[in-house]
């Protein structure tokens, strides 16, 4: 092979993935690629470099001497690459805070609490500044510009652009008493008769549409209740009565496990995605260093769940003043 071009620090980057994955379906996973898409940017690379990085057989992928003797060099490039993009941001930003929402219990996600860990280390400068909202403002103080981007659960409406975090079942809940709460899962079928209690009007309806699995897939039509619920607590108490079901992240049952509640798999209900949305077309610095945190952060696969507890401090000794 001879060198015609030069690699794209992109390239580097998925060369490192599966380097350390040496599996292409895993590696492909990790960074939401199909696994065609990523055997041609590797075999792409391998061209622009002109030697052989990794040997390729039906059971396994190895590195290739040369792809071992490489791998520092490719990890300094990168690296570099980072800093500098880090140095220019932190250039660019100047005083300005970036100012983040979160809804309600989305503080405890280990998404958010990673992204918002790697905002205070590398750009300790940018704060970032908290709001808590529920599901209808996490919307209009976007549009007011009272923050600057939010953890949600997506979908978002039209005007917004979306960085997807993970991804995670979708659950039912439905009240303890009721006789589905003895099945160990249930299918959309199942939940044909029980009404989805009601979310505000001001929640825009891809939102309502896909927390209420509507329309369901053989043609059912989806009954609500009258309620106009903005709080996830409202959400779960009016289920708690009985007669109404809530289609809710999988997360959910950690976050709210509930005596009067009970949290189903549907077995043919799809995935939902946790990410960060902010409006489209904002040229911010602050926004450039959030949507660069949160791709590395993808990239190297975040969990989908609550973070863990902290380790208990040992008990000390009283002390001899």
């Amino acid at each position: 092979m001879m060198v015609t071009e030069d690699p794209t620090v992109h390239q580097l980057r998925l060369l490192l993935t599966l380097a350390e994955e040496l599996h292409f379906k895993r590696a492909a996973t990790k960074l939401y690629l199909t696994q065609p898409a990523l055997s041609q940017q590797i075999r792409s690379l391998e061209q622009r470099l002109g030697v052989q990085l990794f040997t390729r057989t039906s059971r396994r992928v190895e590195l290739t001497p040369m792809g071992k003797a490489l791998l520092p060099l490719v990890e300094k490039v990168v690296t570099a690459t980072d800093d500098l993009r880090d140095a220019a941001a932190r250039s660019a930003v100047g005083g300005e805070r970036l100012r983040l929402g979160v809804c309600e219990s989305f503080a405890a996600l280990e998404a958010t609490r990673s992204v918002l860990a790697a905002i205070s280390e590398l750009h300790p400068e940018l704060g970032p500044d908290i709001e808590v909202v529920d599901f209808v403002e996490q919307m209009t103080v976007l549009d007011e510009d009272k923050i600057d981007a939010a953890f949600v659960y997506l979908p978002a409406p039209e005007g917004l652009h979306s960085h997807p975090l993970t991804t995670e079942p979708r659950v039912v809940c439905v009240a303890s008493s009721d006789p589905l709460a003895c099945y160990s899962s249930v299918t959309l079928a199942d939940l044909a008769d029980y009404p989805v209690v009601g979310l505000a009007s001001q929640m825009f309806k891809e939102g309502r549409d896909f927390w209420a699995a509507d329309p369901r897939p053989d043609g059912t039509p989806v009954r609500y209740t009258s309620h106009h619920v903005t709080r996830f607590e409202s959400l779960l108490s009016m289920v708690s009565f009985g007669g109404a079901i809530a289609f809710v992240p999988s997360v959910a049952a950690r976050l709210y496990p509930r005596p009067d509640i009970r949290y189903l798999p549907v077995l043919d209900l799809s995935d939902c995605t946790f990410g960060v949305v902010w409006r489209a077309g904002r040229d911010k610095p602050q926004l450039a260093v959030l949507a660069e945190i949160c791709r590395r952060l993808r990239g190297q696969g975040l969990p989908a769940g609550i973070m863990q507890p902290p380790t208990p401090l040992p008990e000390l000794e009283p002390l001899d003043v």
